[in-house]
């Protein structure tokens, strides 16, 4: 039987977890290494040429260090900058992590689309390029969230984040007539992977029911596709955690879900 085939997810922190849990789900039979670059989180903070000067390079690493069969930038604002040099510079498979724009706005009946992502992702060319080509004549309102992203990362680690603070966070994202449900947001992309780590309270907060669009289940499939069939090895795989800065942590109970249930080394 072959060995089990090894995915390294890599984010600027927690935020790729999301897109971990829906890539162990349908490949239970690899083994997973994932990598939180906490030592530069936030990546909203730095610049692109700063951003592709340290995830290039550190990918490289990581590639010499642990021969991943696929890579997934479990990040949209690393992966709207840095794909084309990572396919330039290793021949290792990448799954990038994009704003679902697409899905959002052919699913959207009242075609007002709101794409909440970090400033930085929803200023990018490449957030803009994929509303010119799929917005499909969706009005597409872009909400650069400054907070979003540390707010989910401090929840999970067992901080107390604050329901105004969220609901602050989200309301630009809700457009139109509150009263009249065909002149109103429905559809929301969710164009950071931190985001639905709070999934439950964004549904609660919410002042009208919408779409709430995550890539990690297509994110999921591609890297399942670019394996090929599953080895059957599950009972082999198992699941490394790294943060970039060696900081202690205590997050091996609050992690285990995101992996399927395995305890990361």
């Amino acid at each position: 039987m072959p060995p089990p085939p090894t995915i390294l997810v890599f984010d600027s922190g927690l935020g790729g977890l999301t897109v971990l849990r829906e890539i162990v789900a349908a490949r239970g039979d690899a083994h997973f290494i994932y990598v939180a670059d906490d030592a530069f989180f936030p990546y909203g903070h730095h610049s692109e040429e700063a951003i592709i000067a340290r995830v290039v390079p550190l990918i490289g690493d990581l590639i010499g260090q642990h021969a991943p069969d696929l890579v997934v930038i479990a990040c949209n604002t690393a992966s709207t900058l840095v794909m084309s040099h990572l396919r330039a510079a290793y021949s290792v498979p990448f799954v990038g992590t994009v704003p679902a724009i697409k899905p959002a706005c052919a699913l959207s009946k009242t075609r007002r689309v709101s794409v909440l992502g970090t400033k930085g992702t929803v200023q990018r060319e490449y957030t803009r390029k994929l509303i010119s080509d799929f917005a499909q004549g969706c009005e597409v309102t872009l909400v650069g969230s400054p907070e979003l992203a540390a707010l989910a990362e401090s929840a999970l680690s067992g901080g107390t984040v604050s329901d105004r603070d969220i609901a602050a966070e989200l309301a630009p994202c809700f457009v139109g007539d509150p009263d009249d449900p065909l002149a109103r947001t429905d559809a929301i992309v969710l164009a950071c992977t931190h985001y639905p780590l709070l999934f439950d309270r964004l549904i609660k907060l919410a002042p009208w029911e919408v779409a709430w669009i995550d890539p990690a289940p297509a994110i999921a499939r591609r890297a399942s596709d670019l394996l090929g069939p599953p080895t059957g090895a599950a009972d082999r795989a198992g699941a490394e955690m790294i943060f970039t800065s060696n900081k202690p942590h205590n997050l091996s109970k609050a992690l285990m879900p995101f992996f399927g249930g395995r305890v990361p080394a």
